[in-house]
């Protein structure tokens, strides 16, 4: 039986990861769990799954009081101390945003299988990751729907590879022009038209962020060059990735949007059945439509390179600038076409170090959310 640490219990990944622990009982224990600010989740969470480690944001006596049995930890630090304490074999971080780096570095150092939701981990701290697992700390395995499915056909042939094809649906804004963005509000950027996930991922799937940070990713999971990762676009969702190989042809997974099938394959580190499709030609695929990516329409995803080919602090700054233009935005604090426009900046006017520890990305991290408030103040002008 595998013992897991669940960081996010609360959220969308988080909840659906309970889910496949509740379809396998005898695979998994859960021994410590993490929420945010939903502490009314907390005693549903342990009275059916009897954790002994909680970790939640802020300090609660009553919690304290209510489960004598329970060691509770407290704040950002409070998850690395859960991590520790918990004698897990395997993190599964669902946490949203930069809070979710330190506890996969920790994860790592404490020779943890690191089941990654959190993109944010490999966007910011691509590198630190990269040589802890060189070093022999940890094992990583993806949870995103799109690398998750890139893995399962890498699994299967990972030779003669030409290119990483992540999907696309475009997101709530896929119809409409950059033009046509100037009005939408938080109401339009929320109603994705295929997944249901919470609002900071699904704004990024409107401003299409989440497919740079998709990019960025997979060049630190998967090793390939940033030139062997494009996008394409399924609305429909149903095709979550794709490795073309050099003769031409394409394996794909295909399935229903639906989460709970990455989880599984990533809590089960790809030890449980699945099929991918083995196509000669892309024109052979009928099942769902895959189009071209418009990269004129959605020039963020070009930032992806940047990042990529830079390192060093450029990723940190992308991912703040991001995560406080996206809460003004949900705040109706600033427009949709703000968000670019902030992280464009914000990554222009970054002082770039390489090779930066995690307290250089932390001291980067909270300077860039500095400026971005800033800005939404109007106190400094883009």
């Amino acid at each position: 039986m595998k013992r897991i640490c669940l960081l996010g219990a609360s959220g969308s990944i988080g909840t659906q990861a309970l889910d496949v622990m509740k379809k396998h009982p005898v695979d998994f224990s859960l021994v410590g769990f993490s929420v945010g600010n939903r502490v009314e989740k907390v005693s549903e969470i342990i009275n059916e799954f009897s954790p002994k480690f909680v970790c939640v944001k802020k300090e609660n006596k009553e919690l304290v009081k209510q489960y004598p049995n329970v060691t509770f930890y407290f704040g950002d630090e409070g998850l690395n101390e859960l991590i520790k304490a918990c004698d897990c074999d395997m993190v599964v971080n669902a946490l949203v945003g930069f809070v979710g780096l330190k506890p996969s570095i920790v994860a790592l150092e404490n020779n943890k299988v690191l089941a990654l939701a959190n993109k944010e981990t490999l966007v910011t701290g691509g590198e630190l990751i990269n040589k802890l697992l060189k070093d022999g700390h940890g094992k990583l395995v993806p949870i995103d729907s799109e690398h998750a499915a890139l893995s399962k056909c890498l699994l299967i042939q990972s030779d003669n590879v030409d290119k990483l094809v992540i999907t696309a649906s475009g997101g709530a804004f896929r119809k409409l022009s950059r033009e046509q963005l100037e009005s939408v509000t938080p109401e339009d950027a929320l109603k994705h038209p295929t997944w249901s996930m919470g609002n900071k991922i699904t704004i990024d799937s409107a401003s299409m962020v989440n497919k740079t940070f998709e990019i960025i990713e997979a060049y630190y999971l998967f090793g390939y060059k940033y030139e062997q990762i494009e996008l394409m676009f399924n609305y429909e969702s149903f095709v979550h990735s794709l490795v073309k190989y050099n003769d031409g042809s394409y394996r794909l997974d295909e399935g229903k949007p639906d989460m709970r099938v990455p989880i599984k394959y990533a809590m089960f580190e790809g030890a449980c059945e699945y099929d991918i499709v083995y196509i000669q030609h892309i024109e052979d695929y009928k099942k769902s439509s895959l189009y071209d990516f418009d990269y004129e329409r959605f020039p963020i995803v070009n930032l992806a390179k940047r990042v990529i080919d830079e390192k060093g602090l450029l990723g940190a700054a992308f991912n703040a600038a991001n995560e406080e233009a996206v809460y003004a935005f949900l705040d109706k604090k600033i427009k949709f076409t703000d968000i670019e426009k902030i992280i464009y900046f914000c990554v222009d006017n970054v002082s770039n170090i390489q090779n930066p520890s995690y307290e250089e990305i932390k001291k980067c991290d909270v300077s860039i959310r500095e400026t971005v408030h800033k800005i939404v103040k109007g106190e400094v002008n883009l």
